[in-house]
């Protein structure tokens, strides 16, 4: 997205406020010991990373991001804090990633050794992922120990961490359970390999929901942008996105009339309908169509008519004063008065998750970080 202070036909809101909130909500869920590494991937869901960094890191040990393009621009404003790169470098990447001093994720033996034959001088500094069924990246937990016991006779590293990830903490309760005792069977195992390392498995809805098992760090990603994968905490949380866009037309609608494409829509009575200035190019999910999406205008509810075009759809204002005219604000998602639409609202809708609704965003609005300065 562009910089704020201009006109614009999509805002989003950040408040910087909520994310210290939340960072702090987290802190106090986990307790004092655990160190927070706050995950920023994805230009910080969406929401900026570097400016996310910057609020954040008074609370962070280090910062997660999953690219080496992304921990470079993290890098910049918050020069001295770790990086852990939590998808895997790309061969070329290799030597940058660690000749620039950031912690690489490896999943094999192979990949660690690729590192080793890299370091010159000063040991490269890894990051081991253990695979306890998320199926993605890391070595698989039963060939744990054998993979760590190879690395350890290997030269010219240092295993600054080693993860796991929770495919389903937020769905399937018996699962993980048993996947964190195993993990933790395994952990003892590996500290005695690498005593110095630091060990984390817990994202946003095993840090808020299983505490007891945060190891020497913990891993929150969403939850800091205030939302709460489980929904017995989302009170804990405040939002930290407001997005919005803006009115450019509104027409009065006979009976009969279709409403964009594929006349999925017909009117059935006259109708005040307006065109707001934005569609799917600019993230809102096409797959809301004619699913009973809605957008706040002066606090109201306004359902959404037909297809989400590529840079406009439609709502009906109907219900709403006749001065409601083109420049008016229109909130997606967040508040406005007495209303309120959730990102999870906009996500069921979609049929999809929150995760996806707030890293989606185009570049053709732009971002105000509100409360971003006071942040010293």
């Amino acid at each position: 997205m562009s910089p704020a202070g201009e006109s614009w036909r999509l805002r989003a809101e950040i408040d910087h406020g909520a994310l210290r909130h939340n960072a702090a909500a987290v802190r106090k869920a986990v307790g004092d010991q655990p160190g927070l590494i706050a995950v920023v991937k994805a230009d910080g869901y969406g929401h900026g990373g570097p400016e996310v960094a910057q609020t954040l890191a008074p609370f962070a040990a280090q910062f997660g991001v999953a690219t080496l393009h992304e921990a470079r621009a993290v890098r910049a404003v918050v020069p001295d804090k770790d990086l852990l790169i939590l998808s895997p470098c790309l061969p070329e990447e290799r030597e940058a990633a660690m000749r620039e001093g950031f912690i690489p994720v490896v999943s094999s033996t192979a990949e660690a050794k690729a590192y080793a034959h890299l370091s010159e001088g000063k040991p490269a500094r890894i990051h081991l992922c253990i695979d306890t069924g998320m199926g993605r990246i890391g070595v698989w937990q039963d060939e744990a120990v054998k993979a760590a016991q190879e690395i350890a006779a290997l030269k010219g590293l240092e295993i600054e961490s080693v993860s796991t990830h929770l495919p389903v903490a937020d769905s399937d309760p018996d699962f993980t359970a048993e996947e964190l005792c195993a993990w933790e069977t395994l952990v003892a195992q590996l500290r005695a390999i690498w005593p110095a390392a630091h060990f984390h498995a817990l994202n946003s809805a095993g840090s808020l929901q299983r505490p007891q098992h945060a190891a020497d760090r913990v891993r929150p990603g969403l939850a800091l942008y205030g939302i709460s994968p489980l929904p017995g905490f989302h009170q804990l949380l405040r939002p930290v996105m407001t997005l919005k866009t803006r009115i450019t037309l509104v027409r009065e609608v006979g009976p009969g009339r279709g409403i964009s494409y594929g006349r999925d829509f017909i009117t059935a009575k006259p109708m005040r309908v307006a065109t707001l200035a934005m569609g799917y190019a600019d993230g809102y999910p096409r797959q809301t169509s004619n699913q009973g999406a809605q957008v706040l205008i002066r606090g109201k509810r306004c359902p959404i008519l037909g297809r989400i075009t590529m840079d406009q759809f439609m709502v009906d204002v109907t219900g709403l004063p006749r001065e409601v005219a083109p420049g008016e604000e229109v909130v997606l998602f967040g508040k406005q008065g007495d209303g309120e639409i959730t990102v999870g609202e906009v996500a069921a809708w979609a049929g999809t998750i929150t995760w996806d609704v707030l890293t989606r965003l185009g570049k053709r609005g732009v971002v105000e970080h509100l409360d971003f300065l006071n942040r010293r």
